[in-house]
């Protein structure tokens, strides 16, 4: 647990600075090293107090909770200081409006953002003929360096305004802009032209390196071993007897297959349901480590804009739910292959010897539901291989169904409730988290991560059309499911259970 800790915290950090260094640098004088410094001090504190006590971090005094909490209140007001008391000064046309979300569809931090070509006269009267009365009664245009701003009043049904004036400005200017349609202060949604750097004479050459199956497969072999060799130390194998007889790393393939078909289906559920809105996304690409459990997941990424909430909501619920279904079967058959042993001191959330399910509720009733009679209180479970793909299967869907920033729990309630709503329902996640881990340690690590993604995502073009019934029931379906991963059972469900 010690190693992982420090691991953990050393990847943190290099995350965090890189953050740091591509988004903030820019918006402020103060140096990066010194946000870097305070952002990393409550886990800097917290990690060392945690491994001066043996990585328990119920053994903390009171005191050293006290100072911890007081960190990690004090300084993420310290960082918001930092920045905006050496701001640099923007030009007033690029100034976001008070009360709207910043409009901002670079997708590579990389890429210079592009300028809005001036339009002529002419042009601003064509512009403005696309705007019906009847539909979208225009009051103002706003010309900022990254685009023009389009601000009025909503007449008619949201996605019929859309498609009518995305319709004729295309008639009027080609592909020349992306149009969005943002959420707005006081309920009143405005649009957004912002220059096209994926029209069709640019897309050609970008779409040559979009794609490559070369690299998606070579990482996936490399993952393939990483994980095989994590699963045949898992197994018991030890990893000197490997150097000599290569045979016994085919213990690890069960935890293998399953971990990689778990993660593959994830990501490839998110993949396939991007093409089918038409959203051009990279394939699947593995990340291998060669210590632990081998692997730190999968991940592709989106590479044009989503057209409309519901995009959004479905290529986010797509890899949750098709890992999630993929996992429990495995989850299942993998409690029934393990062993029963009576509940030690050292159980945590990744001590795969001595698991205690009761942790979480989803967890002890799968538990139950595979062993039955054999698990009663005061035992824990010692997991089969295929148990810990399985279980690691589950706490990846928790973990991305977090509903913070760009997480797919974070797009899922941007889709439901909107950009700004969602903000508000991440900023409380982060903190129940917090609160949650002060009490169980397993999810500490979960809350320092939370506390590094960026609150915001990015808008669809159609952002402000809603979604119909049957995804907001959908969608509640997969929060609910996080809270029974997330939560320990309750008193009364153990005495039930016999747990």
């Amino acid at each position: 647990m010690e190693f992982f800790l420090l691991i953990f915290l050393g990847f943190v950090s290099a995350v965090t600075y890189s953050i740091l260094k591509q988004s903030v640098a820019p918006l402020t004088r103060t140096p990066i090293w010194l946000l870097w410094i305070v952002l990393m001090t409550p886990p800097f504190v917290l990690t060392f107090l945690m491994l001066a006590m043996n990585g328990e971090s119920q053994d903390l005094p009171t005191e050293a909770w006290l100072g911890v909490l007081g960190l990690f209140i004090l300084c993420p007001l310290l960082y918001h200081y930092l920045i905006h008391s050496r701001r640099r000064e923007l030009p007033k046309s690029s100034e976001t409006p008070t009360g709207q979300t910043p409009i901002n569809l670079q997708k590579d931090p990389k890429t210079p953002p592009p300028q809005v070509r001036p339009i002529s006269d002419a042009e601003e009267k064509e512009l403005r003929n696309c705007f019906p009365w009847g539909t979208y009664y225009l009051q103002n245009l706003d010309y900022h360096p990254q685009a023009i701003l389009c601000r009025g009043r909503l007449r008619a049904n949201p996605e019929v305004a859309y498609q009518t004036i995305r319709n004729n400005i295309e008639g009027k200017f080609g592909d020349r802009f992306v149009i969005v349609f943002q959420e707005g202060a006081k309920n009143r949604p405005f649009f957004a032209l912002v220059p096209n750097r994926w029209s069709k004479s640019k897309r050609q050459d970008q779409d040559e390196t979009l794609t490559r199956p070369g690299l998606a497969i070579a990482l996936l072999v490399i993952t393939l071993f990483t994980t095989t060799l994590a699963g045949a130390t898992l197994a018991g194998v030890n990893p000197e007897e490997l150097q000599t007889q290569s045979s016994l790393l085919r213990q690890g393939l069960p935890y293998s297959l399953a971990l990689m078909a778990i993660l593959g289906v994830h990501e490839l559920s998110h993949y396939l349901a991007a093409i089918r809105y038409k959203i051009r996304a990279t394939l699947p690409y593995f990340i291998p480590i060669p210590f632990f459990i081998g692997t730190f997941g999968a991940f592709i990424q989106m590479r044009s804009p989503v057209p409309n909430r519901r995009a959004l909501f479905d290529t986010s619920i797509a890899g949750p739910l098709g890992g999630f279904i993929v996992a429990l079967p495995i989850l299942i058959w993998g409690f029934s292959l393990s062993e029963v042993i009576p509940a030690g001191e050292e159980t945590s959330l990744f001590n795969f010897d001595s698991l205690d399910p009761r942790f979480s509720f989803f967890i002890a009733v799968a538990s139950k539901i595979a062993l039955g009679s054999q698990l009663t209180p005061g035992t824990a479970l010692d997991l089969h291989p295929l148990a810990i793909a399985g279980y690691l299967g589950i706490i990846v869907t928790a973990l991305n169904l977090m509903p913070v920033g760009q997480l797919d729990g974070g797009h899922i309630v941007h889709a439901m409730f909107g950009q700004r709503t969602a903000a508000g329902i991440g900023q409380v996640a982060r903190l129940l988290l917090l609160g949650l881990s002060l009490i169980h340690q397993e999810f500490l690590l979960w809350a320092i991560i939370l506390l590094f993604i960026p609150i915001l995502d990015e808008p669809a073009l159609n952002d402000v059309t809603e979604l119909d019934t049957k995804r907001d029931i959908l969608g509640l379906v997969a929060l609910t499911l996080l809270v029974v991963i997330l939560l320990p059972v309750p008193a009364t469900v153990t005495q039930w259970l016999n747990l």
